[in-house]
């Protein structure tokens, strides 16, 4: 599977522009992931760190569920990866820990997320709020908030990628 990217149009309305760029980052970091083996997935980035790509495909999909599901549409999903005694359960791999069921997962939450936000205008409230603020935010705000965390994310997946194979691109 070769993973296609588009950037959105440049004169697009503002939904779809947030939309497009939100999705330009999801396949980004599955292409950072493209033609790995699960090994080299769950190889982490330089110890001490755990930071490995399959533990930011499963972090994102914590990410995705929780935005989107938890505050967005005010759902108790619970965790997928961490728990109370494990807050970065997403980034503690095994060999039991497949490509497959990370991918799996991750793809799983953005298609819950599309759908909630299908429902919600920009300048829609969510139904759920904030940890830290106990506000609610607004889709427009959400989707902001996203395109940054991808982007972060695959900066960081950029580095572990040109350590595992040498593979670089933007």
């Amino acid at each position: 599977m070769t993973i296609e990217r588009e950037e959105p149009a440049q004169d697009a309305d503002e939904r779809t522009m947030l939309e497009g760029w939100l999705e330009y980052h999801r396949r980004t970091l599955a292409w950072k992931c493209e033609g790995l083996t699960d090994e080299q997935l769950r190889t982490a980035s330089v110890p001490p760190s755990e930071l490995s790509l399959m533990g930011l495909v499963r972090h994102m999909a914590e990410v995705e569920r929780g935005w989107f599901r938890k505050v967005l549409a005010g759902e108790d999903p619970g965790p997928i990866y961490y728990s109370e005694e494990d807050q970065d359960g997403e980034f503690h791999l095994t060999e039991a820990d497949t490509w497959q069921e990370a991918y799996g997962t991750w793809q799983a939450e953005i298609g819950m997320a599309r759908r909630h936000a299908a429902g919600f205008g920009l300048d829609d409230l969510s139904k759920g709020t904030g940890r830290s603020t106990g506000e609610p935010f607004s889709l427009r705000w959400i989707y902001s908030h996203m395109i940054e965390e991808y982007a972060r994310h695959n900066g960081h997946a950029d580095l572990i990628r040109e350590r595992l194979d040498g593979a670089t691109g933007d």
